[in-house]
């Protein structure tokens, strides 16, 4: 590669990387959001959780059924209220900011009485940048996990 071609490539990249960064609100879009509050409600249908979280980027949610809830970082068996268990996973969120002190000063763990199928909520991992929320449940159906923006949230709905 010449030296005038070479130079004329670092020219564009920088120009490129400083237009990105002048585009992007410092902290904006590679912050985690951190989790602020964690809401239930009974609507037609369906039980409804939704986790409050901070600005920052848009998290990446799934949910798995299980047998048991198990803790994350530590692997012991989290126990809590219900026949069968919802592990929902949030990548790119936490429950603690960026020194170390908890965002969510709530329950860690609380019952759901008003609600028909999910009978307990619980915090069951915040590492690394990925938090864990178990739920109990009454009965095994249909869950739909999915995140709003402006604020951000993230939507738990379980049918009934």
């Amino acid at each position: 590669m010449s030296r005038p071609f070479r130079r004329a490539l670092v020219a564009v990249t920088l120009l490129i990387a400083g237009t990105l960064a002048a585009a992007t609100p410092a902290g904006a879009v590679n912050s985690v959001p951190t989790l602020t509050g964690i809401r239930t409600g009974l609507n037609p249908g369906f039980d409804r959780i939704v986790l409050d979280l901070g600005p920052g980027g848009t998290p990446v949610v799934s949910h798995q059924l299980f047998d048991e809830l198990i803790a994350d970082p530590s692997g012991e068996i989290v126990w809590l209220t219900g026949e069968y268990f919802i592990n929902v996973t949030v990548g790119h969120a936490a429950a603690h900011d960026d020194n170390g002190n908890l965002t969510y000063t709530g329950p860690q763990k609380f019952r759901t009485r008003n609600l028909h199928n999910v009978m307990a909520v619980a915090v069951t991992g915040d590492w690394e940048a990925q938090l864990t929320i178990g739920l109990g449940v009454r009965s095994r159906t249909t869950v739909n996990v999915f995140t709003l923006t402006a604020p951000n949230r993230v939507v738990i709905d379980v049918a009934h």
